[in-house]
């Protein structure tokens, strides 16, 4: 069997097409705010600002004792109109922004996830809204690290 240029070509191009995505997709992630060391310079590079009004339009919820700090699950909910974000932060990891969800016009704003905590801490939720910042926050005490601990 002969292979032909044309053949050669469009599979060549077609791989490099494949191994190329995955680079356009990691180039949106905000590095500078998921390794930011306070909660202040993650909000600020990732939302632009790092104040925030506490709402009780927003719901956070998650368990008063975490028995593993490598596995907490939380759940956070608004009720505000205009929502464009949800970003999660622990304000004692090393690294607080541990979650951020950008929102579609017109869906429910209403996430869940699993974080890590290294060790007891506020976990706080700050909703985007028509340029907005306002926040809810919740104390979740660790018996078991999960940052390294």
């Amino acid at each position: 069997m002969k292979l032909h240029r044309r053949v050669f070509l469009s599979g060549a191009i077609a791989i490099s097409a494949l191994l190329a995505l995955p680079r356009a997709l990691l180039a949106a992630y905000p590095t500078k705010a998921f390794g930011a060391d306070n909660a202040d310079e993650a909000l600020s590079t990732l939302l632009g600002s790092a104040e925030h009004s506490p709402s009780d339009k927003i719901t956070l919820t998650a368990p008063d004792i975490a028995e593993n700090g490598a596995v907490v699950p939380i759940s956070v909910a608004t009720s505000l109109e205009g929502a464009e974000s949800i970003s999660v932060l622990v304000e004692e990891n090393p690294q607080p922004l541990v979650a951020s969800f950008d929102l579609t016009p017109g869906t429910m704003a209403d996430v869940s996830t699993r974080i890590k905590m290294g060790k007891t801490s506020n976990v706080i939720a700050v909703v985007k809204a028509n340029g907005k910042l306002y926040s809810t926050s919740k104390e979740v005490k660790v018996t078991i690290g999960g940052c390294g601990g």
